[in-house]
This record gives structure tokens, C-alpha cells and sequence, in this order.
């Protein structure tokens, strides 16, 4: 598993200890963070390794750290639910199936707002009508097959759009019911319409095939 970071030392533990399961590997991947991020990441058990800053960069250099033939990406603020590793294995058992993801869901429980659930309705339809599941859902792949598709594309933004595009070619995707919990802390900071506004553009210019540096300025800006 390769849990890219930069400055999540509120959350990077939680990460780790919802990975943990017999036999997983947790590799976090610092991007050059300035807090405690390191420290708390490596007292929670997982290995650290470091590399330049950039999601992309990060997980390939956790991928080449790590081993194993089961992939997992897996986002600082999110937390896999009880059952995850069981639930990979059982998908990975038919030959067709070459990676896949787990259900959106915002943390928060029944205090989650109506906007939310709306996006977390927004991500399942996503799912089911297009097939592209976001890296927030805890991407997970046979190694085997990242590497005929060449690694994790290098681009500044939506490298996950990318790389499920490149691993559906070579199989299916499955969609597990199993719940990746992700922080809501971005859309409240920044208003939850304008963020999920502002996504929804960068995914329609990333269809429409726009210059990623610019898609970039859109989403981080």
C-alpha cells in the first residue's frame, strides 16, 4: 500500500491504522513536509520513504519501494473500513478483474450535509455510468498490470483519471460496496458547491483534453 503525504500530520495515522491488516505493507511517501507528518507516520508502523512533491511522483516512487503483486493508493485523509484487504483478494480472484475501488463517503456519519451526500450520489453514479472511479476511492491494481500500462501517468493533476483509463484496457475494474471514508475538510473550507463546481470543470477539461498545467491552476489554485 503507498499513502502519498505532504503536511497531514492530522491525519496520517489514522491512514495507517486503517490499513493495517495481516500481510499489508504500508508505505508512506513524504513529499516534503514541513510538520510532523514523518515522525507520526513512522510511529504509526509504516515505512518512509521520500521523494520530490507531486501526487504522481509520489506514488511511483512509493510503487517502487514497495512489494508485493497488490497495489493500493491510498489518500492521507482517508480511511479504509474493516474487511478491505479480505474484500480485495475476493474481487482479484476472477482472472478478469485487474484492479478496482471502494465506495465514496465522506466522514461525519449522519451528520453529513445535504450537499455532501449529494457528491458522495454524484460519485456512485460516476462509477456506475462511466466506469472512472477517483483516486479518493482507494485505488487498488495488480502490479503486473501497472506495469504493461507503463506506471502511474506523470502529470501535475488528475493522474488518477489517467491511470484508470490505461488499466480498464487491459481488464475490468471492480467497484466494491466497502465504504473509503475520505475527509470533507477541503469542500467545508472552501465552500462545498464552489469546490464540487470547480472538480466538475477540471473533469470536463480533462475530457475535453486541456493543457493538465492550466487544469492544475483550476484545482489548486
Amino acid at each position: 500500500m503507498v499513502i502519498p503525504a505532504l503536511d497531514e500530520a492530522d491525519w496520517i495515522a489514522g491512514a495507517i491504522a486503517s490499513a493495517a491488516a495481516d500481510g499489508v505493507e504500508v508505505v508512506v511517501v513524504d513529499g516534503g513536509s514541513r510538520d510532523e507528518t514523518v515522525v507520526r507516520a513512522a510511529a504509526a508502523g509504516a515505512r518512509v520513504v521520500r521523494s520530490e512533491s507531486g501526487r504522481a511522483r509520489q506514488i511511483q516512487a512509493g510503487i517502487e519501494a514497495s512489494a508485493g503483486g497488490t497495489l493500493l493508493i491510498l489518500h492521507a485523509d482517508t480511511r479504509l473500513a474493516p474487511g478491505y484487504a479480505e474484500a480485495i483478494r475476493r474481487a482479484l480472484q476472477d482472472p478478469g478483474v485487474i484492479g478496482g475501488s471502494f465506495r465514496f463517503r465522506f466522514d461525519g456519519g449522519d451528520s453529513r450535509t445535504a450537499a455532501l451526500r449529494f457528491i458522495e450520489w454524484g460519485a456512485r453514479l460516476r462509477v456506475a455510468v462511466l466506469g472512472l472511479p477517483y483516486g479518493d476511492q482507494a485505488l487498488f491494481m495488480r502490479r503486473s498490470v501497472l506495469a504493461d500500462v507503463g506506471g502511474v501517468p506523470q502529470v501535475p493533476v488528475m493522474e488518477d483519471l489517467d491511470l484508470v483509463v490505461a488499466l480498464r484496457r487491459k481488464g475490468r475494474l471492480a467497484a466494491l460496496q466497502l465504504p473509503a471514508t475520505t475527509s470533507a475538510r477541503r469542500y467545508v473550507a472552501n465552500g462545498v458547491w464552489r469546490t464540487m463546481g470547480r472538480h466538475w470543470l477540471a473533469a470536463a477539461a480533462w475530457a475535453l483534453g486541456v493543457d493538465r498545467h492550466r487544469i492544475a491552476g483550476w484545482v489548486r489554485p
